[in-house]
């Protein structure tokens, strides 16, 4: 009987504990709460009783056993297993459908916070006190991809960081393995190609322009066309266009003149060559100064010659016009016998062949012998020459006797200047002496030379030759022109003229 009484005590003694934790099936929801809590951890402002203890420089979270309170009775070890297995037979004995329905919130909590715990960045440690999270130190941000760095191999040159697969070259897109490279900004680069896109190259040898002895990148610019070059090439020996200044690249051939000149095939494209074709030009630059007002009463003979023909020209001119270095023209008033192109040189891969020039004799008729042009110049360089020589000519067949250099020089440097300005620029753009010159005439006269229009090429040629005289540095041309000019713009050309003709000088 003794040992059937203690198994119905023992028996009983569980049937009661499963009834107990039973009927107090609330116990096992808080449970589920606490661990719900444990795994999401606490929200924003909520107070913890349970906080954890957060080691600095570690990335793993450390938990103090909850504390118990002062007057709870201490419990041993086997008492939370004993608990757990007690709350496992009472929920074994429910019916079914109510501990489905009791169970899925608290379930589906447990698998959120399980899930959210998964999710978590394994980089930066979870802070439950901070309300954001912040940025932890040694935070870094790849300078190309912009993604952040972990705490996997990294590359870092001043203050930018790259993950190794981003160290690539911003131009080429190759990874960069050289232990020496070019930063731009936050783009690395190869230093070859670095140097190819930024470093500048010669226009004429196409080649990387060097350094001078002080290391310094040192080159010659035109300030017009902006053709760079090394400036060892001024003394090389290598050929620049006479019309344009331009030096010839090493990829492309020039066109010798046989006199010491070559041409650009830009400016070899429009090149009067002979007599015979610069006589359009001529007659529509006589209808343009008779447009103004300004006719020219005698037929003056107009002569294109080679170089040598000019220079000896110019020696035998005892008085006239003052010349600039390389002179391009020439208003004669001495009898002189001067060699003239009869016919247009053919060409022959860069030279011109089988000239024929013939010699004619200029006699005296009145104040102007002939006006003389070197030959193989563009169309508008040509004409702007004849639109300066001629007013030379009306100067003298006007009266207009012992200017000064830059006085002559100046107003007639002007009167090429409006010329090329007529050819290039649309009437509504350009600037109107005449009208002040002679109320008959309000704007330009149409030039039979442009019955076709101009192309691109020879309008920025045009502009080149109207930047050459404005920017011309001598005294006679340059400043010359620019007093012209100035007293043009403000009292005309009719006044100006007037004025140069009493005083000698330019209306202030």
């Amino acid at each position: 009987m003794g040992p059937m009484l203690s198994t119905q005590a023992i028996s009983c003694g569980v049937l009661s504990l499963c009834f107990s934790f039973l009927s107090n099936a609330e116990r096992r929801s808080s449970f589920m709460k606490w661990l719900c809590t444990f795994l999401k951890g606490s929200k924003p402002g909520e107070p913890n009783r349970r906080r954890p203890r957060i080691t600095a420089g570690e990335e793993d979270t450390l938990w103090q056993p909850p504390v118990r309170p002062k007057n709870d009775p201490p419990r041993n070890d086997n008492e939370e297993l004993d608990r757990a297995i007690a709350e496992s037979i009472a929920e074994d004995v429910k019916p079914p459908k109510e501990r489905n329905h009791k169970g899925d919130s608290n379930d589906e909590d447990l698998a959120r916070a399980i899930q959210d715990s998964l999710n978590m960045n394994p980089y930066t440690p979870y802070n439950p006190y901070a309300p954001s999270q912040a940025q932890p130190r040694g935070h870094r941000v790849c300078g190309r991809c912009k993604h952040e760095i972990g705490h996997g191999h990294y590359l870092s040159c001043m203050g930018i960081y790259w993950h190794p697969q981003c160290f690539r070259c911003c131009s080429c897109g190759h990874p960069i393995r050289e232990t020496e490279f070019t930063l731009l900004g936050t783009d690395p680069y190869h230093k070859l190609c670095y140097k190819e896109l930024h470093h500048p190259k010669c226009d004429v040898c196409l080649q990387f322009i060097p350094t001078n002895r002080s290391g310094l990148i040192e080159y010659r610019a035109h300030p017009f066309w902006g053709q760079k070059y090394c400036p060892l090439h001024e003394q090389d020996g290598t050929p620049r266009c006479c019309s344009c200044e331009k030096m010839e690249p090493r990829n492309t051939k020039y066109m010798s003149l046989g006199d010491g000149r070559s041409l650009c095939m830009e400016c070899l494209g429009s090149a009067v060559m002979d007599t015979g074709e610069c006589q359009p030009l001529y007659h529509s630059i006589r209808d343009y100064y008779e447009g103004m007002n300004m006719k020219l009463d005698q037929q003056i003979p107009m002569l294109l010659v080679e170089r040598q023909a000019l220079n000896e020209a110019m020696e035998g001119e005892s008085k006239g016009p003052h010349h600039m270095p390389e002179t391009r023209g020439l208003c004669l008033s001495e009898e002189q016998t001067v060699s003239s192109i009869f016919r247009r040189p053919r060409i022959g891969g860069n030279r011109l062949l089988d000239m024929r020039t013939q010699p004619q004799k200029l006699t005296r008729r009145c104040e102007v012998t002939a006006i003389l042009v070197l030959y193989g110049l563009p169309r508008l360089l040509t004409g702007s020459i004849l639109a300066h020589e001629l007013m030379h000519g009306w100067l003298r067949l006007k009266g207009y006797r012992n200017l000064n250099a830059e006085v002559e020089e100046g107003i007639c440097q002007v009167m090429s200047y409006l010329w090329l300005e007529s050819e290039i620029l649309p009437a509504s753009s350009r600037h109107a002496p005449s009208s002040s010159y002679a109320s008959s005439s309000s704007s330009y006269p149409p030039t039979s030379s442009k019955k076709g229009g101009i192309s691109h090429t020879e309008k920025k040629l045009g502009e080149f030759f109207m930047h050459q005289i404005a920017n011309d540095t001598s005294t006679a041309y340059g400043d010359g022109f620019r007093t012209a000019y100035a007293a043009v713009n403000k009292y005309g050309l009719r006044q100006t003229l007037n004025h140069i003709r009493l005083t000698g000088g330019f209306p202030v």
